[in-house]
């Protein structure tokens, strides 16, 4: 799993029910148009994330894409997190030697 990639599926799942926009999931993941949307795109490819539009209202001047997390991306997403956890737990810190020729 990318760093992007767990940045996108934590800020889902603050709040697996809300769904949320483009500009908001930037915010939230520090990401960039670049890098998000094509994560948006194939995890909507694999059916873990829904999406929609919304016509402009109260809340935005301009329509709106809104995705969300289908209930089979929550369920993946959280595995895949409580893996990734798991695996770093069990990965030794790598032990840091001094420099040659440094105190140490």
């Amino acid at each position: 799993m990318t760093a992007s990639l767990e940045r996108v599926l934590r800020a889902f799942l603050k709040d697996p029910a809300a769904p949320r926009y483009g500009y908001d999931l930037m915010k939230a993941t520090g990401l960039q148009s670049g890098t998000l949307y094509p994560l948006l795109a194939r995890l909507k490819d694999d059916g873990l994330v829904d999406s929609r539009w919304e016509p402009p209202g109260e809340t935005s001047q301009r329509p709106r894409v809104y995705y969300q997390l289908t209930p089979e991306g929550v369920s993946r997403a959280r595995l895949e997190l409580a893996e990734l956890s798991l695996n770093r737990r069990n990965t030794p810190a790598r032990a840091t030697h001094p420099a040659p020729g440094s105190a140490g």
